[in-house]
């Protein structure tokens, strides 16, 4: 997995050196040919995010106890992929003093003041678009921490309601129990009156034989 991962880091490297090269070039042009830089451009940013797609499919195969050093380099190659992307977009409402002069001659300076302003537009956007992005992230989260705690609820009803049920299995047998040995106690005292009443019987047929056969001599 590794292996993979630092093939498209080095494919990573190739692209971005190109795309770095590539926006410092944009604002020297004009026309058809900036067009054409800019498209070229925004497809290898394209072909960029979709390596980092892949770089972060390969890290989550890595094993754990390896995963934080990729996970570190990953999160440097989106921070670089970020500032690209600002640079680009820069670059394409950019113009250098020589071709800026060329194009608006004396509305050079109006043209500057309205550049700095989009940009500072562009950069409120970009703020916006990250709190969103992060106000997204919290609530998934959120999601997800709920529907382990609901997940966790209802395993905790179902070992609770299986310890009522062996509860009440567990009274049912002591009150069995019980009932068994209140039986035997009952028996057990019943046979020693029987025994003592044979006995008594047995002792006074002892006696009475032994008076009459005194008497009779």
């Amino acid at each position: 997995m590794s292996s993979d991962f630092e093939t498209y880091e080095q494919d990573f490297g190739t692209i971005t050196a190109e795309v770095t090269n590539k926006i410092g070039r944009i604002p020297k042009l004009s026309g058809e040919e900036k067009t054409q830089l800019v498209l070229n451009v925004d497809k290898q940013l394209e072909e960029v995010r979709e390596l980092l797609e892949q770089m972060d499919l390969e890290v989550r195969e890595i094993p754990v106890q390896s995963r934080a050093m990729y996970n570190s380099r990953l999160k440097s190659y989106k921070q670089e992929m970020e500032k690209l992307e600002k640079d680009f977009k820069r670059s394409r409402i950019a113009y250098s003093d020589e071709v800026r002069n060329e194009l608006l001659g004396d509305d050079a300076i109006s043209s500057e003041g309205q550049r700095a302003h989009l940009l500072d537009n562009t950069e409120k956007l970009e703020r916006s678009s990250r709190r969103l992005e992060a106000g997204y992230q919290i609530a998934v989260e959120t999601e997800q921490v709920g529907q382990e705690i609901l997940s966790n609820l209802h395993t905790d009803r179902e070992k609770i309601q299986r310890a009522r049920e062996r509860l009440r299995e567990t009274d049912a047998n002591l009150g069995k129990s019980s009932r068994i040995l209140t039986g035997m106690l009952r028996r057990i005292i019943q046979n020693r009156v029987l025994i003592f009443v044979l006995g008594a019987v047995i002792l006074l047929t002892i006696i009475l034989a032994i008076y009459l056969n005194l008497r009779g001599h």
